[in-house]
């Protein structure tokens, strides 16, 4: 706990000194995407708030909103009734194209030059973030991947599947299933790219339709937290820009 308290404290002084690089090169990249940077670090305090799993959780409710829904659940279901080595190899590899549909606009504005986009695109997609994280705070759900049984056998028999489990043994968060981050910020990433480049973000939008599926079928998340999560970001980055605009024209 010091050691997480001490991290904590230095951000602020992190933040100030890369107000102090220069806006080119690659300090200019680490000055505009330090953010994004820190999020994952700020993620793994989740755990550490909720207690490592001490925390009551709301699963109860999602999932009878989910049996309402779907007439069962398919998080816990799916998998068993619909075994496939392909759509498990393809949906646990897009999984991590999570790593790249967020950072990858951001880059391509900073190379392209697009100052303004890069502003604008930080910050829905850290809202979104930001946003998702206050709700694990506040009211945690555990999610299928705490609740059910896991998946074992053939179906996890790949190295997506394999990659996939080891990062979450590392580094998987209790509390943080509803709604789901990785879901809320692919689409978020998607959208700032479909506002800013929309050739961009109609490529981006085929793996982050992919992940909001998979994260159903691998059970990582229930269908209602795949839900909120597009909803989630989608609403948040467009909210951000209306808001963003309405301050450029008054200003």
């Amino acid at each position: 706990m010091p050691l997480v308290l001490l991290a904590h404290l230095g951000l602020p002084l992190l933040a100030w000194l890369i107000t102090r690089a220069p806006e080119g090169g690659l300090a200019g990249l680490l000055r505009a995407a330090y953010p994004v940077l820190l999020l994952p670090g700020l993620y793994s305090a989740i755990d550490v708030l909720n207690g490592f799993g001490a925390v009551v959780v709301h699963d109860a409710p999602i999932q009878a909103l989910e049996l309402a829904l779907t007439g069962g659940q398919p998080a816990r279901d799916w998998w068993r009734t619909a075994p496939s080595a392909f759509w498990s190899w393809l949906f646990h590899a897009v999984y991590f194209s999570y790593y790249v549909v967020v950072p990858l606009p951001l880059i391509i504005f900073l190379a392209t030059g697009r100052r303004a986009a890069v502003e604008r695109y930080l910050t829905g997609v850290i809202a979104t973030f930001l946003f998702c994280y206050l709700i694990y705070l506040l009211w945690p759900v555990a999610g299928p991947y705490y609740e059910f049984a896991r998946p074992s056998g053939p179906f996890i028999a790949n190295g997506p599947a394999q990659l996939v489990y080891a990062a979450l043994a590392k580094g998987s968060s209790y509390g943080a299933a509803f709604p789901s981050s990785h879901v809320a910020a692919t689409v978020a990433a998607t959208i700032g790219a479909w506002l800013a480049m929309p050739r961009l973000g109609q490529l981006l939008a085929i793996p982050t339709a992919l992940l909001a599926v998979g994260v159903v079928y691998c059970q990582m998340h229930y269908v209602i937290d795949s839900l909120a999560g597009v909803i989630v970001g989608i609403t948040i980055p467009i909210l951000a820009t209306t808001l963003d605009r309405r301050m450029i024209a008054r200003g």
